[in-house]
């Protein structure tokens, strides 16, 4: 029996397009991950306004009611869960336009996407420590 060589070409591109598979499943979890932090982000602000409902119907002195939060971040929950989903079909088109190029035997690595989402992760810091700064 011929054993097959465990460098040849045909199990290199094989693992090649595994690694691709890997990297595509790591940015879906990522997006995953953003998109519930968003959702979790916005059912907190409802969840707050509801207390803030409730604490002053039940008799509590007006002084001591907590004011009603901005609403930012219920605009900023809904943001993260959209930004969450533009990122899985990102990803998506990066690992098909990857697939291609590693058949085409042309891969040229493309840092436009991760560039992008360091930006917006970036700015949603930022965005995030300016809202802690003005709620205190």
């Amino acid at each position: 029996m011929m054993e097959l060589d465990k460098a040849s070409p045909k199990n290199l591109n094989r693992s090649v397009h595994m690694a691709n598979e890997r990297t595509f499943l790591a940015w879906i979890r990522t997006s995953i991950g953003i998109m519930a932090f968003g959702f979790v982000v916005e059912k907190f602000s409802l969840f707050i306004k509801q207390i803030s409902f409730f604490l002053g119907r039940s008799g509590i002195p007006a002084s001591q009611v907590p004011p009603p939060p901005h609403g930012y971040s219920s605009v900023f929950g809904i943001f993260l869960v959209g930004l969450g989903a533009l990122m899985g079909v990102l990803a998506f088109i990066k690992y098909k336009d990857t697939g291609r190029q590693i058949d085409a035997d042309t891969y040229h690595p493309s840092s436009i996407l991760d560039t992008l989402i360091t930006l917006i992760v970036l700015a949603v810091g930022i965005f995030l420590v300016i809202y802690l700064i003005q709620s205190t």
